[in-house]
């Protein structure tokens, strides 16, 4: 017989929202219309005092096996491998999912969203698979791999496989909709079989994580809203937080960022472009609150919602890396080109439609983390103090629905709350391997308590070198945290202290009233480091893009690529990567007079290189971020087998040369003033232009109507300083 958990389980559904600070919600203190999250802290619970990892790969590591990040290898993105225990770019095999303990007992398992945790040299459609949502527990899966994707043009993965999205922006589509359509799918196909039969869905949003993407009715409804600044904003939010309850009499509003100008003082146009890019996250926030609207409705149309515990949370503060004024495209700020905004003011209309990838700036980051100080990737309040609901009508009592609780809680303990809410005891070993144990804590009894205690006493951060332990002792809750500058020695950090029982905003430092206390926690930390596998420390980011741990790389040691269509999209970290170097492109294909079409394409609108067919010539369109770059070939292609050559190669600085040559026969060059050290997070296609288009000169998909028989990229070795500028930019973007 198979496991049946009982035809009376509870459903579970859990929503992670991506890069959203602590006061973005209504209900958490915000002017940005959630009301149908804020109808699920009314008709649920709402918790005031969660925290998370500061970035997203470990955040869903610890979220989904209720064990500690590093002890599951995931202390960094999923890009990273490093060979320690702690990084292995994947969830450990020891460490079982949630997804895979309740498919054994019994549940229908679906996943719709951001995975993030395969390692990235294994997403492509040649795998392996074992690290795929498939492999970890969940019976279907549709939703996308990498960190981020264009919410207009995403590129999705339906199972084990890549797909076309269903539609464009012109139709109305967009992505966060389309999640809500698949896991509502996926729910009733098997409640409509299979009634009995109770479910977990995990539905990580795209959102809100850069580029800040909206239809454009979400968007003209914030015009003018934030134009005010982010001072009033953060006042104005500070004063909700404080009649909410949600923050404390005794927390005091941080002061401003390091970074963070006083927005009286900002040029007018530096105003306008940071209030719209603001408007694009808002937009971006109230079109998920949508969806999320629509998904609750879709249980409720089942009879399902009553007896679903539902749980709402973010997995980091707001982000910071739009950096101080903000970013119209990102993939521009992580080649080093720092437009102003007053260069940027002609293309506002732009911001938070497909032809944009933007990210709003430092102040507006701090403002969605109020009243906290730093962000995502700092282990301050700001990068792990987030939003969290829980929902349950049939498992929380009536009187205690709409009531907050403040007691400390980790993401590590959402797990084994679940677990025990379910009458599940986690495996020992798990197809063979022997399981980690359960490290977070059940916070099951505070649910119909507010009095109870925590049952979380004693928690340890870090991320990057950057370190946090918050410990209570006494009925007092201190933490003691670092900020980290990378390379400077671990010795020499300088800690501070807080009792965050009256200091929840970091605001006054004990450390040299109270130095005993400091050193103490300090104490403490390494020692939860030594037992949860944190160690050795590592700061390392730019060096670990592009390092290879095994012979295996889809990016061999002779940097040559060969392909032949029909091919499946082919993710950007899998993908030939001809940023900021030399290399060549050769290409044998069948042509009759009148075929056209995309040889070869990587990247988007906003930045990318194509090679297409048109008008019986061979074509390059480089798009260095809008400034079109197009080179066509003097000759014409002949009737048959045509053997076609685009040579780029880097002469000086960041200036480079463009050759086309057809059947041998050099056809035409143009110079390049800027070669892209980072094109795009947007991988390459074979045989079309896949998402929104490179060039101007066709629409998308643009499919070659002849035949390639043969199609190689021969990528040039890179100096030094080219690989660390290339890294350097990665991790930016990261």
């Amino acid at each position: 017989m198979r496991p049946h958990p009982g035809s009376d389980s509870p459903n579970v559904v859990i929503v992670l929202i991506d890069d959203t600070g602590f006061a973005q919600l209504g209900c958490f203190g915000s002017d940005i219309d959630t009301p149908n999250i804020d109808a699920l802290a009314t008709g649920g619970l709402q918790f005031t005092n969660f925290h998370v990892t500061p970035l997203c790969s470990p955040t869903r590591a610890a979220l989904l096996t209720g064990r500690s990040q590093h002890s599951v290898g995931m202390r960094s993105v999923s890009n990273h491998q490093t060979g320690f225990p702690h990084q292995l770019g994947h969830i450990s095999n020891h460490a079982a999912t949630i997804a895979e303990v309740l498919q054994s007992e019994g549940y229908a398992t679906f996943c719709a969203g951001k995975w993030h945790l395969a390692p990235t040299n294994d997403i492509s459609a040649a795998g392996p698979f074992d690290q795929w949502p498939l492999a970890r527990g969940f019976q279907r899966f549709y939703g996308f791999l990498e960190g981020e994707t264009d919410q207009f043009y995403p590129e999705l993965v339906v199972d084990n496989h890549h797909i076309e999205p269903p539609g464009k922006p012109e139709d109305g589509y967009h992505l966060s909709a389309d999640l809500v359509n698949q896991l509502l799918r996926m729910i009733n196909d098997s409640k409509g079989i299979r009634p009995d039969r109770p479910f977990f869905a995990y539905l990580p949003f795209g959102a809100t994580h850069a580029p800040h993407q909206a239809p454009e009715p979400f968007l003209q409804k914030y015009r003018g809203r934030y134009d005010e600044g982010w001072d009033v904003a953060r006042e104005r939010w500070y004063a909700k937080q404080l009649e909410l309850g949600v923050t404390s009499a005794s927390t005091q509003l941080a002061p401003r960022n390091e970074g963070v100008e006083a927005w009286d003082q900002l040029p007018e146009n530096h105003q306008r472009f940071a209030a719209r890019l603001q408007e694009a996250f808002a937009a971006f926030l109230d079109h998920t609150d949508t969806q999320v609207g629509r998904l609750v409705d879709g249980l409720q149309r089942m009879g399902e919602l009553e007896n679903t515990i539902f749980l709402f949370l973010a997995d980091n503060g707001a982000s910071q890396e739009g950096g101080p004024y903000g970013v119209m495209h990102e993939m521009k700020f992580f080649n080093g080109v720092f437009d102003s905004p007053d260069e940027l003011i002609t293309h506002i209309e732009d911001i938070g439609g497909p032809h944009s990838h933007s990210n709003y700036p430092w102040g507006w980051a701090q403002c969605g983390n109020t009243p906290f100080k730093w962000y995502k990737q700092n282990t301050h309040e700001g990068g792990v103090h987030v939003p969290m609901i829980l929902h349950w009508p049939a498992g929380i009592d009536s009187k205690e629905l709409g009531t907050l609780r403040n007691q400390f809680i980790n993401v590590s303990d959402v797990v084994p709350t679940l677990y025990e809410l379910l009458g599940i005891t986690a495996p020992d070993s798990y197809k063979g391997h022997e399981q980690i144990p359960i490290t977070g804590a059940s916070f099951a009894s505070v649910l119909n308590s507010a009095e109870a205690p925590a049952t979380n006493r004693l928690q340890y951060f870090e991320q990057f070198g950057s370190r946090a332990l918050i410990a209570e002792q006494e009925g007092v809750t201190w933490k003691a945290v670092t900020r980290h500058q990378k390379g400077a020695s671990f010795e020499d950090d300088q800690w501070e202290l807080y009792n965050l029982s009256v200091d929840q905003s970091e605001c006054d430092d004990l450390a040299v009233t109270s130095p005993e206390k400091l050193e103490e926690l300090i104490d403490l930390w390494w020692e939860q480091a030594e037992l949860h596998g944190v160690l050795p420390l590592d700061d390392r980011t730019i060096e670990l893009f592009g390092s290879r741990l095994d012979d295996h790389s889809p990016h061999p040691t002779h940097r040559k690529y060969r392909y032949r269509p029909p091919m499946s999209p082919i993710p950007a970290q899998v993908a030939p990567s001809p940023s900021g170097r030399s290399w060549e492109l050769k290409a044998r294909v069948a042509y009759k007079s009148g075929d056209e079409g995309v040889l070869y394409a990587m990247g988007n609108e906003n930045s990318g290189i194509t090679v297409f067919i048109q008008g019986e010539r061979l074509v390059i369109d480089y798009n260095a971020f809008n400034d079109h770059t197009l080179l066509e070939s003097s000759h014409p292609l002949l009737e048959g087998e045509n053997n076609l050559s685009v040579v780029v190669t880097r002469t000086k600085g960041r200036e480079g040369l463009i050759e086309v040559l057809v059947n041998g026969v050099a056809c035409g060059s143009a110079e390049l003033s800027f070669m892209m050290r980072m094109i795009s997070s947007i991988g390459a296609s074979v045989g079309m232009d896949r998402g929104s288009a490179v060039s101007t000169r066709y629409e998308s998909p643009y499919p070659f109507t002849g035949a390639i028989e043969d199609l190689t990229i021969q990528l040039g070795r890179r100096t030094m300083n080219e690989e660390k500028a290339k890294a350097e930019a990665e991790i930016s973007r990261q």
